[in-house]
């Protein structure tokens, strides 16, 4: 496929550690010049993601995360089917709200409840050590970053049609 709207939102706040992972790869696919419409940071609230993603053929999702058990750099590469959503797999009852109010999980449940998630949706999601406030990336986050721009790209390029399909 070589045509359509390809959208690449990262989700985090820089000021929080890990949460940053986000900003960091937006600036790796900034400047190798990553062949995609748009590139933004999104704090992750839902209708602010409805926006960002709307009209795109497209949207991958990056997001730093908390894994329970957790651990820090494991990469998580998730497509998103709206037609076989029947419950949020995103969505974890038990955990707190995190630093993204409702979540990334809540929104994509949402936005399905809507009619309003893009044709195709890549979650691309590193797990983060440290959430506290301050700046900086954990090692085990720091280490993770390439694997993650990698992702990115090749979801990208597969939809351009450059390579297979994940």
């Amino acid at each position: 496929m070589d045509s359509g709207r390809i959208v690449v939102i990262g989700v985090g706040n820089e000021y929080r550690h890990d949460d940053g992972a986000a900003v960091a790869v937006l600036a790796e696919l900034t400047t190798a010049g990553l062949a995609a419409d748009r590139l933004t940071l999104c704090d992750g609230e839902p209708t602010r993601l409805m926006e960002l993603w709307e009209g795109a053929d497209l949207a991958v999702v990056v997001d730093a995360v908390h894994g329970h058990p957790g651990e820090p750099g494991r990469i998580h590469s998730v497509t998103v089917d709206a037609d076989h959503l029947l419950a949020d797999p995103l969505v974890d009852e038990e955990a707190a709200v995190g630093t993204h109010g409702l979540g990334l999980g809540h929104g994509i449940a949402l936005a399905a409840a809507l009619g309003r998630l893009p044709r195709e949706l890549r979650i691309i999601a590193v797990e983060g050590a440290d959430f506290s406030i301050g700046e900086g990336l954990s090692p085990a986050v720091t280490g993770a970053l390439p694997g993650v721009v990698a992702e990115v790209r090749q979801a990208v390029d597969a939809f351009r049609g450059h390579g297979t399909r994940p």
